[in-house]
């Protein structure tokens, strides 16, 4: 009966014949050419190689460098893969910019996926430059991620560059950017018609530009984000800033200050909502854009005002007291 063919894999996957073949083979310094039949990816991969001295043995290469041939080749590939992207990208931009007879394929709604910070950036940059005249942008406070100086120059530079060709810019933050000093420190640079508003909760990063293009993350981190070019959903995203930017409170250029009721302080309320749904620390944080450590300051501040002692006894004070309903009021 003929054994099965051994099957192909790479050395992340080492099989576990050859993975015990491999470390007999480090503790002894050889393997017998016939140990080495059950598990020839050895062979082919390199981790064992025909002995100079006894020709019937194999010996084994040491893992360190193993390792660093690997990774070495690993590496070679992503810089292949990289100034391949690059190729395709500096073939295929310059074409999409040729205008063509109406009704082709190119010429369809379409989503776009951008890869890289650097390849967002560029594309929002070269869509602004195009001649925008209006920018809404929903900037959610994030903590996990900070840019460099220099993109936060650019991005000066960008919106400046709109604003003096007459264009507006709207931009919805949270509550807690209201006195953030970068936040502060971008409108005293800014000339033109400027306006932000902040909100307790806003979405994720929202970028549209003439209501014709919209940008959106696509990955945790924001090196994925999607290019909309699709009239219907940019609509949709148009109306989604607008009815938000009605809801939020003025901060600039001039700022409206949230009202206290009873004691309790708008961002305390906005945290008391979110109590009485069940949430915990950390997703309340979370939405707020806030760290878990304020959030908590916070909930002890609303306890305290509320005579609170426990985490249950407090959501049913919230409920029994009112303050949720006054929120608007």
């Amino acid at each position: 009966m003929t054994a099965a063919p051994h099957p192909e894999h790479g050395v992340e996957d080492l099989c576990d014949a050859a993975a015990e073949l491999y470390e007999r083979a480090l503790r002894e310094g050889h393997v017998g050419i016939a140990d080495a039949a059950g598990a020839p990816c050895l062979t082919e991969l390199g981790l064992l190689y025909p002995g100079m001295t006894a020709p019937g043995r194999l010996e084994p290469l040491s893992p360190a460098v193993a390792l660093h041939q690997m990774l070495r080749t690993a590496e070679e590939r992503v810089a292949e893969e990289r100034r391949r992207e690059e190729r395709l990208a500096a073939l295929f931009e310059p074409l999409m910019r040729v205008d063509g007879p109406p009704g082709r394929a190119s010429d369809l709604p379409s989503v776009t996926v951008l890869s890289g910070l650097d390849r967002i950036a560029g594309t929002i940059a070269a869509a602004m430059a195009a001649g925008a005249m209006e920018l809404l942008a929903v900037q959610p406070h994030v903590t996990h991620t900070q840019s460099p100086p220099s993109a936060h120059a650019e991005a000066m530079a960008r919106d400046q560059a709109l604003l003096d060709r007459g264009g507006r810019i709207r931009t919805l933050y949270q509550h807690t950017l209201r006195h953030a000093p970068t936040v502060t420190a971008r409108y005293e640079r800014l000339r033109g018609n400027v306006e932000a508003r902040t909100l307790d909760e806003v979405t994720e990063r929202l970028i549209i530009l003439d209501r014709t293009v919209a940008f959106v993350p696509a990955s945790a981190d924001r090196t994925l984000a999607l290019e909309i070019r699709h009239p219907a959903i940019v609509a949709f995203l148009g109306t989604v800033f607008d009815r938000l930017w009605r809801l939020a409170t003025p901060m600039y250029p001039e700022a409206v200050q949230q009202p206290v009721h009873d004691g309790i302080m708008p961002r305390q309320r906005a945290i008391a909502a979110l109590l009485v749904e069940g949430h915990t620390d950390e997703v309340i944080a979370n939405r707020l854009g806030m760290n878990v450590r304020t959030a908590r300051v916070h909930i002890a501040k609303l306890a305290a005002t509320l005579g609170s002692d426990s985490r249950a006894q407090l959501g049913y004070l919230i409920a029994r007291s009112g303050i949720l309903g006054r929120a608007g009021s």
